[in-house]
């Protein structure tokens, strides 16, 4: 008796255990974009957007599998310190779509904020640079296997050169990462030879 209330206390204690360094997995925070504060060069959200960009994207579920693929055509104009992005996708399965975003830019000690909206997004989206990189989070309603979800953006922005950035992207549940989205961001010379970018054919 005692060795059977033994083992099932054993097994409870084994189990909460094992919940919790999934957990931890799961909801390991990712790192403060300011640790790239001395990398170049400086990201400069709207003078990196200015005029017309192109972008290449892939999604991939919490596996690794590829589930989508898409292409973007982003127009960018400004008024002050609003920056307004124009964003028309193409998917590999023929579905297009369109965002249209709001940025607002803030200098809060010495370092640059923004805050953002679209339609699509629930509250407003917030972001803060720190030398060639950009951290951007917003929650979102996404279509997912059929069922549509409000998912979590944790996006990282990389500028690699003048005219090529990485978005490297998160997407979470309750806390918990169940896929995530790869994008390359093509501007100046190499955005013109894509363009115009075709939107109705993949």
């Amino acid at each position: 008796m005692f060795l059977s209330v033994f083992l099932r206390r054993l097994y409870i204690w084994l189990a909460s255990l094992a919940l919790l360094v999934l957990a931890g997995l799961w909801l390991v925070p990712r790192e403060d974009i300011s640790v790239h504060d001395k990398r170049s060069p400086a990201f400069d959200l709207a003078r990196f957007f200015d005029g017309n960009s192109v972008a290449y994207g892939i999604f991939e579920d919490r596996f690794g599998n590829l589930r989508r693929q898409f292409r973007v055509d982003i127009q960018a104009s400004q008024s002050g310190d609003r920056l307004i992005l124009n964003e028309r996708f193409l998917y590999d399965d023929g579905e297009q779509d369109r965002r249209i975003w709001q940025i607002d830019r803030q200098i809060i000690d010495g370092q640059t904020h923004y805050s953002g909206q679209a339609a699509d997004i629930t509250g407003k989206a917030i972001g803060k640079i720190a030398g060639n990189a950009m951290r951007w989070s917003y929650d979102i309603s996404l279509i997912l296997s059929g069922v549509e979800l409000e998912v979590r953006f944790d996006d990282f922005i990389y500028q690699m050169t003048p005219d090529i950035a990485i978005n490297r992207a998160y997407v979470s549940k309750w806390g918990m990462d169940i896929g995530s989205v790869t994008l390359v961001f093509l501007k100046d010379r190499l955005a013109e030879e894509k363009l115009p970018l075709d939107l109705k054919n993949w």
